[in-house]
């Protein structure tokens, strides 16, 4: 369905029980809300009700030119305005990638309405920050987050040759080719991917937003095979939560957790919102 909210148009994908518990799915880079689909038929099963987002960059009538607009402060209050039109006024939140920032925004801001967190992939913001000015490894880690923000020098390159180099991201991840293509398809069209990429550009000129440490009940799951996030930020996450907390570390697996692993991300998700 399209849902307004703040000006824009947001494609959002509900299912399960009408009168299940409420849980929020943000996707990540380059996905869309379509990397659930693995994760949500346990979560039915278990009474929760999914509400699954195309963020903003992502629903084709919500991708705003300048670049600051893609701020997590603005994704977080996308969010916000989306369940709003839900009537909800608490749900739980689970995120992986740019969606586990913007999911780590709404727990740590908004406690009151955000009841549990399951972040998958990127971890604490504070935590990634001390990690990117003491850690050489995930320094050389995030190099790539420069890249991506420059927006004339990305775009081009990632859709070169068939979008060749936008399909090596998933690399490692045992995606058949038509599930990549599943996710690379959406990105070429007119305006897509750079508006996705916009999110690194406003990360590059505002940085993560200080944000605090959360205090609802959480769950962070990383991995070890991961080339973009490394051990340090993940262990250090624990120092970020100040409330009941459980850290996955999954053997084997790369970035693209929902897709790699849907079982475990489902069963976790099920775990931490039933605690």
């Amino acid at each position: 369905m399209l849902v307004p909210a703040r000006g824009f148009e947001f494609s959002v994908f509900t299912d399960g029980p009408r009168d299940g518990t409420p849980v929020v799915l943000l996707h990540g880079f380059p996905q869309h809300s379509g990397q659930w689909n693995k994760v949500t038929g346990p979560l039915h099963e278990a009474g929760l009700r999914t509400i699954a987002i195309d963020q903003r960059g992502y629903s084709p009538g919500a991708r705003p030119l300048d670049p600051a607009s893609y701020a997590v402060t603005e994704c977080v209050a996308d969010v916000l305005s989306i369940v709003d039109t839900f009537g909800l006024s608490d749900f739980h939140v689970v995120g992986h990638d740019w969606g586990a920032a913007i999911a780590w925004g709404l727990a740590a801001n908004f406690p009151s309405q955000v009841r549990s967190l399951v972040a998958i992939s990127v971890p604490h913001p504070a935590a990634l920050a001390k990690a990117l000015r003491d850690d050489p490894d995930q320094q050389q880690r995030s190099t790539y987050m420069g890249v991506f923000a420059n927006l004339d020098r990305s775009e081009p390159m990632l859709l070169a040759d068939d979008a060749q180099a936008l399909r090596s991201l998933f690399s490692g991840s045992g995606m058949t080719e038509s599930e990549v293509d599943a996710y690379v398809k959406p990105m070429r069209e007119p305006g897509a991917l750079r508006a996705a990429l916009s999110w690194y550009t406003a990360l590059a000129q505002g940085g993560l937003g200080g944000i605090a440490p959360v205090t609802v009940p959480t769950t962070y799951l990383w991995s070890d095979e991961d080339i973009a996030l490394g051990k340090t930020a993940a262990e250090a996450t624990r120092d970020y939560v100040a409330a009941g907390y459980r850290f996955v570390s999954l053997s084997g697996i790369s970035h693209w957790v929902p897709d790699q692993a849907p079982e475990v991300v489902a069963a976790e998700i099920v775990a931490r919102v039933g605690g």
